[in-house]
C-alpha cells in the first residue's frame, strides 16, 4: 500500500556482519545442498503428452476406423489412417510442448525472491538459490524463504499458521531463548521458519536450513496453490463442448442404424457413424482455449505483466474501472528532496552541486536522516541520505558512530516513524520523527496559531506535487523508553518536499484507457493537493478530489454518489481502499485494483482483478493478485488491458470459425446417407480437414494482430458471455452457406460422366477452399475478408501452403486420389468447385458487412 507521505522502518540494535557469504562460496553450498524448493509437479514430458493424446476420443474413433478397414481389407486406407493419427498424435506434441515451455518460463517469472546480503553487497535473487549461511532481509509483507536464525530484529512479528494452525501472530526477539529442538509457535523465540509470513516489523536472518531440511520440507506441506475452480469462460466452454458432443454423439448412432436398417450395409453404417461423429464432435475447443489462454499469459509475460490466474485474462476485455496508486506506478519511484521549509523559510534544492546548503536547513537534513534506516532501501530514505551525503559532508550532523537503540514503526492510527540514537557514548538518547504533516504536528502538540501557517506550507508544496513530510526531534535520557512515540516531548523541526517525476509513457496510457471507456482511478496516501497535481499531470479527468476523512462520513448510498464524479482519492488508507472496490463493484463496475502491501491483500482480493507490484510489492499482495506488474509500470497494465480485448476478440474468432466448419463437415456426412446419395466423406477425409482446422483454430487464430481501434471501443459488458448467441449464430449461417456451396458443387458433380468420383473431388475441392475462406472471413470481427489480407499472419501463411500441396498431392497422385475416392477433374470442373468456395467467401463477407451495420445500430451484438 502506497503509505500516506511517510516510509522506512528502525532497526534494532548495533549493526550485526552483513558480508554474508561470498558468491563462490554459495555456489559451492548450493551444488552440495540443492535447490531451496519442495518437489514440484514435473513439466509433462513427450511420452506424457502422447499417452493424453491417445485419450482423445477423436483420435480413438481414428484407430477405430482404421481396425475396421483392415478388417474389411482397405489395407491402403487403413494404413492412411494410421498414419493420420501418427500426424495428429505430432500436431498434438508439438502444441502441448510450445504451451508447456510457456507454462515453465511463467513458473520461473512467478517463483519467489528474496534479500540477500553476497559479497557485502544487499541483492535480490530468487528464493530456490538461497544456501545455508546466507543473510536475508526480512520486511513486513514478505514470505521467509528458509528457516533461519535472526540476528537482528525490530518489533517483528510473524505469522506461522501455515505450520502451526494458530492464526495468531508472534513476537520474535533475537537471542535469549533455547533453540534446541525448537518448533514453530511462541513468542519471543530467534527463529524463523520457511512459508511462514512477517506481517510486522523487520529483521536480519541467517539461514540454517534450505528445501527439504526445513520444518515445512519435513512435514511435507507446499506453499504452492494450486489453481482448482474452473474460470467462467472454461464453464462456458465445457457447456458448449458437452452439447454438441451430445448431439453428434446422438446424430452418430442414429446415421449407424438408419444406414444399417435402411441398406443392409452395417460395416458401411458404422463408419458413416464414425465419420458424422468425427465430424461433429467438438475436441478442438478444450485445445484452443488451453492454448489461447497459456500464449495469452506468455504474450503478456513478454509486456512485463505476470498472469497468476487465468480467469484475470478473461476478465481484461471487460474492465470498467482502473484503480491505481500513485507512488511507482504513476510516477518512476525515483524520489529526490525538491524543497526544505524551516520556521516559514524556503529553500529549493538546487539540481546541480555548487551550491552550499544554508545552516539553519541543516538540522532538518540530520534529523530527517536520523529517522531513516542507516542502510534506506525504500527510495524516500534513500533521498535523505544522498542530501546528506551532498550537503553535510564533514559537519556534525552526520553521525556514522551513532548506536541504534529502538524504533517505533509506523501505525495506521499514527502515520509517523520514530528512532531512538545513542551519540558517541552519552547515555542521553537523540529521538527523530518523521511522517505526514498532521501527524508529526499531532506528536509536538502545536497550537492552532502554529498549525494554520504549517498547513499553508504544506498546501504549497503539495501544490507542485511534492511528496511532504514533517520532522521533528527529541531527547530522552532515562533509561526505559515510553511504550509509544507519543511519550516524548517532540520539537518541530521543519518540512521536507520530494519530486517524484510521472512516468513519461502515463499520458498516453491514460488516454489510450479513457478512449477505450476505462475509467482510471487514483487512489493515494498523499496529500490531496499533490494527488491533485499528479492526477492533472497524468490526464485523469476531474478535479474533484476525496480524501480518506470525508469517506468516512459517506454511507454507502452517498459514497456511491460521490463516486460518479470522483477519480482522485487522497489520504486513503488500506482499508477504505476495499470499501472503494466493493462501492465501484456494487455499481456494476468490473474493477482492476493495484496494490503492493499487506493491508493491500484484502482489496486485492476483492477486486475483479487484483494488480500487484513486482518490483516494490510484497509476497503477501503478489499472493492475493491475479496480475503482477514486473516493472510496477501503470502504462504495462494498460498494455495488458490491450492484449486481454485481443486474445477476447481472437478466442470469439477462433470460435465461431470451429462452428462455421464443421456445418458443412456434418452436413456432408449425414445428407448424402439420408437421401440415398453416394457417401461424400469417409473418415480418410475428415482426418484431412482436421489437420487444417486444428492448426488453424489454436495458432493461426492466437497469432493474429489487434484490431484497429482496439482500444477506441467500450468494453465488453460485464454479464457477457463470451460465447454469445450472436457468435454461435453467425457460425452456423457462416458454415450453412459453405456447405450450401459444396452442395451445389457435388451435384453438379453428379451430372458428369465419372459420376460419383468426380462429384466427390469437386465437393472436396470446394470444402477445402471454403474453409480456407473461413479462416479470411473470420481473421477480422471490424472489417473485410479482403482487406486482412494484407495483415502478416506466418501461421496461417503456412497452413495455407500446407492444405493445397496436401490438395495438390491428394488429387494429383494416383494411388492417393484411389484412396480419397477421387477422379482426375478438367480444368473447367477444377474451376466449377473453386468458384462455388469464392462464391462462399463473398457471401460470407457481404454478410459480415450487413451483420457490422446492423451491430452499430444496435440491432444485433458485435460478431
Amino acid at each position: 500500500m502506497e503509505q500516506p507521505d511517510t516510509s522506512g522502518t528502525a532497526a534494532l540494535g548495533p549493526s550485526p556482519d552483513k558480508t554474508g557469504l561470498g558468491a563462490a562460496e554459495a555456489a559451492k553450498r548450493l551444488s552440495q545442498d540443492g535447490r531451496n524448493e519442495l518437489p514440484q509437479e514435473r513439466q509433462r514430458t513427450t511420452a506424457r503428452i502422447v499417452l493424453d493424446a491417445l485419450r482423445e476420443p477423436m483420435l480413438q474413433l481414428l484407430l477405430g476406423a482404421g481396425v475396421i478397414y483392415l478388417f474389411l481389407g482397405d489395407l491402403a486406407e487403413a494404413v492412411i489412417l494410421l498414419l493420420a493419427a501418427v500426424m495428429s498424435i505430432a500436431l498434438v506434441v508439438v502444441q502441448e510442448s510450445r504451451t508447456e515451455k510457456a507454462l515453465s518460463a511463467l513458473k520461473d517469472l512467478s517463483s519467489p525472491t528474496a534479500e540477500v546480503f553476497r559479497d557485502g553487497m544487499r541483492r535480490r535473487l530468487p528464493a530456490r538459490e538461497i544456501v545455508a549461511g546466507d543473510v536475508v532481509v526480512l520486511v513486513e509483507g514478505d514470505r521467509v524463504p528458509a528457516d533461519g536464525l535472526l540476528i537482528e530484529a525490530t518489533t517483528l512479528e510473524v505469522d506461522e499458521s501455515l505450520l502451526t494452525g494458530e492464526s495468531l501472530p508472534v513476537r520474535k526477539n533475537v537471542g535469549g531463548a533455547d533453540v534446541t529442538d525448537a518448533r514453530p509457535g511462541g513468542d519471543d523465540t530467534p527463529l524463523v521458519w520457511s512459508g511462514s509470513l512477517i506481517v510486522r516489523g523487520t529483521g536480519l536472518a541467517r539461514i540454517t536450513a534450505t528445501g527439504l531440511r526445513t520444518e515445512i520440507g519435513r512435514i511435507g506441506k507446499s506453499l504452492n496453490v494450486v489453481e482448482s475452480a474452473p474460470t467462467p469462460l472454461q464453464i462456458q466452454t465445457r457447456r458448449l463442448v458437452r452439447v454438441f458432443a451430445v448431439l453428434g454423439l446422438t446424430a452418430s448412432v442414429l446415421l449407424a442404424v438408419f444406414h444399417g436398417l435402411r441398406y443392409g450395409e452395417w460395416i458401411k453404417g458404422v463408419l458413416a457413424g464414425i465419420t458424422m461423429a468425427m465430424a461433429t464432435l467438438p475436441e478442438e475447443f478444450p485445445l484452443v482455449l488451453t492454448v489461447f489462454l497459456v500464449l495469452g499469459a506468455w504474450r503478456m509475460s513478454q509486456k512485463k505483466v505476470l498472469t497468476r490466474r487465468s480467469a484475470a485474462i478473461e476478465a481484461l476485455g471487460a474492465v470498467t474501472v482502473l484503480c491505481t496508486d500513485k507512488t511507482g506506478t504513476l510516477t518512476a519511484n525515483r524520489m529526490r528532496v525538491s524543497a526544505l521549509v524551516v520556521a516559514g523559510e524556503h529553500w529549493s534544492v538546487p539540481d546541480r552541486a555548487g551550491t552550499d546548503l544554508p545552516e539553519r536547513f541543516h538540522t532538518l537534513v540530520e534529523f530527517a536522516i536520523l529517522a531513516s534506516r542507516p542502510d534506506p532501501f525504500d527510495p524516500m530514505e534513500r533521498a535523505f541520505h544522498d542530501l546528506g551525503a551532498q550537503f553535510l559532508k564533514q559537519t556534525e550532523h552526520l553521525h556514522p558512530d551513532g548506536v541504534l537503540r529502538h524504533g517505533y514503526p509506523l501505525h495506521p492510527s499514527l502515520l509517523a516513524m520514530s528512532q531512538v540514537w545513542q551519540m558517541g557514548g552519552t547515555a542521553a538518547g537523540v529521538v527523530a520523527v518523521k511522517g505526514a504533516p498532521e501527524a508529526v504536528a499531532d506528536l509536538c502538540h502545536l497550537s492552532p496559531g502554529q498549525i494554520i501557517p504549517l498547513r499553508e506550507a504544506v498546501a504549497a508544496l503539495a501544490s507542485q506535487g511534492l511528496r511532504v513530510l514533517a520532522v521533528a526531534q527529541a531527547t530522552w535520557s532515562d533509561a526505559v523508553l515510553p511504550e509509544t512515540q507519543h511519550g516524548f516531548d517532540f520539537r518541530f523541526v521543519g518540512l521536507v518536499g520530494l519530486s517524484d517525476p510521472l512516468r513519461p509513457e502515463v499520458q498516453a496510457a491514460v488516454m489510450a484507457c479513457i478512449q477505450g471507456g476505462v475509467r482510471v482511478v487514483m487512489i493515494t496516501g498523499d496529500h490531496p493537493a499533490t494527488a491533485a497535481m499528479i492526477a492533472a499531470q497524468a490526464g485523469i479527468p476531474g478535479v474533484t478530489v476525496l480524501t480518506g476523512a470525508e469517506m468516512e462520513g459517506l454511507d454507502e448510498a452517498a459514497l456511491r454518489t460521490r463516486l460518479a464524479t470522483t477519480n482522485v482519492f487522497a489520504r486513503i488508507m488500506p482499508e477504505q481502499k476495499l470499501r472503494l472496490v466493493q462501492a465501484f463493484a456494487s455499481m456494476g463496475e468490473v474493477v482492476a485494483m493495484t496494490g503492493d502491501g499487506v493491508n493491500d491483500a484484502p482489496s486485492l482480493k476483492a477486486a475483479h482483478i487484483g494488480v500487484a507490484m513486482g518490483g516494490r510489492g510484497t509476497d503477501v499482495a503478489r499472493e492475493s493478485a491475479s496480475l503482477v506488474l514486473l516493472d510496477d509500470n501503470f502504462a504495462s497494465l494498460v498494455t495488458a488491458i490491450r492484449l486481454g480485448r485481443r486474445i477476447d476478440d481472437n478466442l470469439r474468432k477462433a470460435i465461431g470459425y470451429i462452428l462455421a466448419v464443421h456445418v458443412p463437415i456434418a452436413g456432408m456426412s449425414l445428407l448424402p446417407v439420408l437421401v440415398g446419395w453416394p457417401m461424400v466423406l469417409g473418415p480418410v477425409h475428415v482426418v484431412f480437414l482436421e489437420l487444417v482446422i486444428d492448426p488453424v483454430s489454436s495458432i493461426v487464430f492466437e497469432a493474429e494482430g489487434e484490431e484497429a481501434g482496439i482500444m477506441a471501443r467500450p468494453p465488453r459488458p460485464p454479464n457477457a458471455p463470451l460465447f454469445d448467441a450472436a457468435l454461435l449464430l453467425r457460425g452456423l449461417l457462416q458454415g450453412g452457406v459453405v456447405f450450401l456451396a459444396v452442395l451445389g458443387s457435388f451435384w453438379l458433380g453428379l451430372h458428369d460422366a465419372q459420376g460419383e468420383q468426380v462429384a466427390r473431388c469437386m465437393a472436396f475441392v470446394t470444402l477445402v477452399v471454403g474453409n480456407l475462406g473461413l479462416v479470411l472471413t473470420n481473421r477480422s470481427i471490424t472489417t473485410s475478408a479482403f482487406k486482412v489480407l494484407t495483415r502478416p499472419n506466418r501461421a496461417l501463411i503456412l497452413v495455407v501452403i500446407f492444405t493445397l500441396t496436401a490438395l495438390a498431392l491428394a488429387i494429383g497422385v494416383p494411388w492417393l486420389r484411389e484412396l480419397f475416392g477421387f477422379a482426375p477433374l478438367e480444368p473447367w470442373r477444377m474451376a466449377q468447385a473453386v468458384s462455388f468456395a469464392l462464391a462462399c467467401i463473398l457471401v460470407n463477407d457481404l454478410s459480415g458487412v450487413i451483420w457490422r451495420r446492423l451491430a452499430g445500430t444496435g440491432v444485433v451484438s458485435r460478431p
